[in-house]
């Protein structure tokens, strides 16, 4: 099994450090300062879970020198401001791909399949839902932080999933739970209620989780971006694990938020460091979905406007 990773922060080490302890053969497409470190250090995965240190692995630096037709899987980790110039850089090398070729894009957000698929079938494009968290403490280590819930791989498109179970297995033997799923957009929107109610607000204010629903002012904002996710999920004809907001909201105060309480989000950090934020994959898909659903996201919209002025700034 021949995998190319595409994208070398945390959460793209840590895949390829799990695949090489299953001896499958990795290569990871980066650049710059992360290429070099990769190439002098090799990999690690340290943390929760058995620790892993590979001294060699292929490093590619542009496209044109990646081999023809020799990747069975293409796994793409980068943040979601990245996907349309990767989405137009493969489609440049189709040359890369054998006829079974998959792509499984593993990021935060919703519908980031869609650039993928103005190039390719959906039966080659697959998304999954990671909650496992990555940080990356060097630029050729992973760190596995958190752990709560398995990697879930699947189709956001009704493709079925099986094709995958080989890779989900060697994910899962490696110490990191991975399991296929036909019921992807569940998850995904799960993820989406707590990262959009959560991530762009917390960055704007610049504190943690726990702070956010000590405020009164602060969780009716919460409520408010919650339930018209929830009516945008409705009207777009999707499903999520919970029959209304007000469930799901007794769950995100009594319990999401409490396990996570100290934790600042990735919106947050990308701001402290001044670069572009994932907010279109969050709450601008939102809003993409509302407007085309007509339903009122009025709130969401707010947040999305001051996280875009805050960028503005940069």
């Amino acid at each position: 099994m021949n995998v190319l990773i595409i994208g070398a922060g945390g959460v793209g080490i840590g895949l390829a450090t799990s695949l090489l302890s299953q001896n499958v053969n990795v290569a990871i497409y980066a650049t710059g300062k992360t290429a070099k470190a990769i190439k002098e250090n090799g990999v690690k995965r340290t943390g929760l879970f058995e620790n892993y240190s590979f001294n060699s692995v292929k490093v590619f630096e542009s496209y044109g020198k990646i081999p023809e037709k020799y990747f069975d899987y293409i796994f793409v980790s980068t943040k979601t401001t990245q996907n349309k110039t990767i989405a137009e850089n493969l489609n440049e090398h189709k040359n890369l791909f054998k006829d079974n070729t998959k792509i499984i894009i593993f990021q935060n957000g919703f519908g980031n399949d869609s650039e993928y698929l103005k190039y390719f079938n959906k039966n080659q494009v697959f998304c999954a839902r990671v909650i496992t968290g990555f940080a990356r403490p060097e630029r050729h280590i992973s760190e596995v932080t958190v752990y709560t819930e398995p990697i879930l791989i699947g189709s956001l498109q009704g493709e079925d999933p099986k094709t995958l179970q080989e890779i989900a297995d060697k994910i899962t033997a490696s110490g990191i739970k991975c399991e296929i799923t036909y019921e992807l957009d569940k998850y995904l929107w799960a993820k989406m209620l707590y990262n959009c109610a959560l991530n762009p607000l917390g960055a704007i204010l610049n504190v943690h989780y726990g702070a956010l629903t000590e405020n009164e002012y602060t969780v009716e904002i919460m409520n408010n971006i919650i339930d018209e996710i929830f009516e945008v999920i409705k009207a777009s004809g999707y499903t999520t694990l919970w029959n209304s907001s007000d469930e799901y909201k007794d769950l995100f105060y009594s319990k999401l938020v409490p396990d996570t309480y100290n934790h600042f989000s990735s919106t947050h950090q990308d701001i402290q460091r001044k670069i572009r934020t994932e907010i279109d994959s969050l709450n601008g898909k939102v809003i993409e979905l509302g407007d085309a659903n007509n339903i009122d996201t009025s709130t969401n919209k707010i947040i999305y406007n001051l996280i875009k002025a805050i960028e503005s700034t940069f």
